[in-house]
């Protein structure tokens, strides 16, 4: 057959580069009493269409193009068929003919992404190994509304962005495309051509692997490979969880826990995490970690906060396979997982969100609602249905695909509000006139909702520091429906009093009381994170007064009251054993310290007071309600003491002494609830820990002598800088 050379407006998007629907020239097409199929092959010099059934039918290049046209006569549209080439080496090989396929996405997944309710989307979006029309392939989708056009590129086409060009599905934005005989590890981006002719390549932003950093490819992963072993775990997680449970959380940051090599230029992988942090966490007595990011992130410095791959765990330390490994491995061992989820804003890497299809798709574009000038990030445009969408699926896959626990969500006071850190004319009122970011908070709302209906007994946690009101209350109720709130207040009050000379603390009194004026208002963790240990504030000894054994008194004396003090708790890696330098995420924590004290008896204290914690009732089980706390006396500022009872759901009780000073104080009378004999359960001054081993030799029997609203007391030895925990006996 002789080829027309004039080409229609179609065949030429498709030779520029151009084509929104390269499947109306391409592929088969009726014609008569047969079909003509048309290909488009830049590194091909001979083609045949190859039927299931009959002799191979050659093909002719559309002269002056790399356009190949054949005809195949009395033939049904839908018989099967290959391709075959050869280029002009005379190297030959077979492929499926990619624009034979029908669409991979139907109407309701598109109307459902349109309408921001496709709460799955990690499901279809992106790149699927899968089987479409009975050829094994992968299926690609993204999401790029202003789009010229879009490519699939990679090894497997040479990164040309002429081949592989998408179909765009509508007006939806999405574009799709199978490509046959891909299989899991191909290697690939999104090429993408701008209204304004600009062309570019993006990462995936559904992609669930990527390549190591500085590369910046996506990876295709097949999610279907890994068996779980975790299902006791699951299935108990509600109770495991549950409000009147301990939750003792050891945030570690992975690339910086413990490295290998002996010259930190290296990580342990997942599977090595798996086993080495379960092993120190059951020691230590912690019941979950949180993960500081592990989504993919190019950049080592920001720890993982800047995050481009918010459906792809890290590849710094493994496969995607490696990281549900480590999480399983927790769930066997009895330790739960959360992970530190970012959707507060997201960086200006070229190839991440930023600008996706060369207009704000992600972002705002204006920069007074757009931009983060402190990180030097873009914000999230939470009222756009697409966008919204976009991070609860992330939210939720992460808890569906890796059986995470929950997720700490960062930053959200940089979320609720619209002046964050900008000064006057540099943020927009919301339509009331207001600071608040109501549709950020909307999206909060709908996120928290459905984790809580979809994952029961997952739980959410809110990096949020300010007075918002009802952070960790029900929707219907109003609230926001986080299941708990970082207690920003008592960590910055609480540090403030400790760093204080201890001659000065009588002054300050009020900043270990005044914690209790609000604890109820909220679910509260009480949290010192790395946030604590950075950008020049100093390792925890460094912020205590006095010499270095009062430094290390200091230490376990804030710990246990951490410990004691109503709300579950947060401690960073590295802080349980106090190690003298600043948090660095470039290097392993300081390990050797560890082996020596004083640092070796903070460590065995933090380990007895965790088990202490879950152990004892009284320590975890009313936490968020003012029946599991009572002050003896909040008032003796002159001794810088403070003494309060902790209580159980049954009525079961400790109680709690504290002297905030290096000064012993010996018949120290302290009004007791019940009578008989009180076992001292914890000194944090015995001389394993590296105290000077004062106390009351194992306990102290109540006598009939009101005091401090008391209707019994006793008189105790206050060991310097301790605290003393005793229960009665039953």
């Amino acid at each position: 057959m002789k080829s027309d050379i004039k080409l229609s407006s179609d065949a030429w998007a498709i030779l520029e580069a151009r084509s929104h629907d390269p499947f109306s020239f391409l592929g088969r097409h009726s014609a008569g009493d047969g079909m003509i199929l048309r290909a488009f092959k830049p590194r091909a010099e001979r083609m045949w269409i190859l039927p299931v059934d009959g002799d191979p039918i050659a093909m002719t290049r559309i002269a002056g193009t790399d356009f190949f046209e054949g005809h195949w006569h009395h033939v049904n549209f839908g018989h099967p068929y290959r391709f075959r080439l050869e280029n002009s080496a005379g190297h030959s090989w077979e492929e499926e003919d990619v624009y034979r396929f029908l669409p991979l996405l139907g109407e309701m997944d598109l109307h459902l992404i349109g309408e921001g309710n496709h709460f799955e989307k990690y499901r279809i979006m992106g790149a699927h190994v899968c089987e479409h029309d009975g050829v094994s392939g992968v299926g690609f989708a993204v999401w790029a509304p202003s789009a010229a056009r879009v490519s699939v590129v990679g090894n497997f086409n040479h990164w040309d962005g002429r081949e592989h060009q998408m179909r765009v599905r509508g007006s939806s934005g999405v574009w799709e495309l199978f490509i046959p005989a891909l299989c899991e590890g191909e290697v690939y981006k999104f090429e993408i051509r701008a209204q304004n002719g600009s062309v570019f390549q993006k990462a995936d932003p559904y992609a669930q692997q990527m390549e190591l950093r500085p590369a910046t490819a996506s990876v295709v992963h097949n999610r279907f490979v890994y068996q779980w072993g975790d299902a006791a775990w699951m299935n108990g997680r509600v109770e495991h969880q549950a409000a009147d449970r301990p939750m003792s959380i050891y945030e570690v940051h992975l690339g910086s826990w413990r490295r290998p090599d002996s010259d930190g230029s290296s990580y342990l992988d997942y599977r090595e995490l798996a086993h080495q942090l379960v092993e120190y966490c059951q020691w230590m007595g912690f019941t979950h970690i949180e993960l500081m990011p592990v989504t993919e992130h190019p950049f080592d410095g920001s720890w993982g906060y800047q995050t481009v791959g918010y459906f792809a765990p890290t590849s710094r330390f493994g496969s995607p396979d490696d990281f549900r490994y480590f999480v399983d491995y927790c769930h066997r061992h009895g330790i739960g997982v959360f992970l530190d989820w970012v959707p507060a804003h997201f960086p200006k890497d070229a190839h991440g969100l930023a600008r996706f299809d060369g207009t704000p798709l992600y972002e705002h574009e204006d920069p007074r609602l757009g931009e983060h000038k402190d990180w030097g990030t873009y914000i999230f445009n939470f009222g756009r249905n697409e966008v919204r969408n976009f991070l609860i699926a992330s939210a939720l896959f992460w808890l569906d695909e890796y059986h995470l626990d929950g997720l700490r969500v960062d930053a959200v006071a940089s979320m609720l509000y619209l002046d964050y850190s900008r000064e006057e004319g540099e943020w927009i009122p919301n339509k009331y006139g207001g600071r608040e970011n109501l549709e950020a908070v909307e999206f909060l709302k709908q996120f928290n909702c459905l984790v809580h209906e979809r994952f029961p007994g997952a739980v959410t946690m809110a990096e949020e520091s300010t007075s918002w009101p009802m952070v960790s209350r029900p929707t219907w109720l109003g609230g926001l429906g986080f299941t708990m709130k970082w207690n920003m207040g008592w960590m910055n009050d609480t540090l403030s009093y400790f760093e204080n000379d201890p001659i000065y603390r009588s002054y300050h009194h009020h900043a270990l009381t005044f914690s209790m004026v609000y604890a109820f208002t909220e679910n509260f963790i009480l949290p010192f994170s790395h946030d604590e240990v950075v950008h020049g504030k100093g390792s925890m000894p460094q912020k205590m007064p006095g010499d270095d054994w009062q430094k290390f008194a200091n230490l376990r004396l804030l710990y246990a009251y951490m410990y004691t003090h109503p709300g579950k708790k947060l401690l960073f890696n590295g802080l349980e054993f106090g190690q003298w330098p600043e948090w660095n995420y470039n290097a392993s924590l300081s390990w050797d310290q560890a082996q020596f004290m004083p640092h070796r008896g903070l460590q065995l204290m933090m380990r007895d007071m965790n088990h202490l914690y879950r152990d004892v009732p009284a320590l975890h089980e009313v936490d968020f309600d003012g029946a599991g706390f009572q002050w003896i006396d909040c008032n003796d500022s002159g001794h810088s003491v403070l003494s309060f009872i902790r209580r159980d759901k049954n009525g079961g009780q400790v109680v709690i002494v504290l002297n905030l000073t290096p000064v012993p104080r010996e018949g120290y009378r302290l009004g007791l609830p019940v009578s008989g004999h009180y076992d001292e359960i914890l000194n944090t001054d015995a001389e394993v820990y590296g105290g000077a081993n004062i106390g009351n030799a194992g306990g102290v029997v109540a006598e009939e002598h009101g005091w401090m609203d008391q209707p019994y007391s006793a008189e105790l030895v206050l060991p310097p800088l301790s605290c003393l925990m005793f229960r009665p006996e039953v």
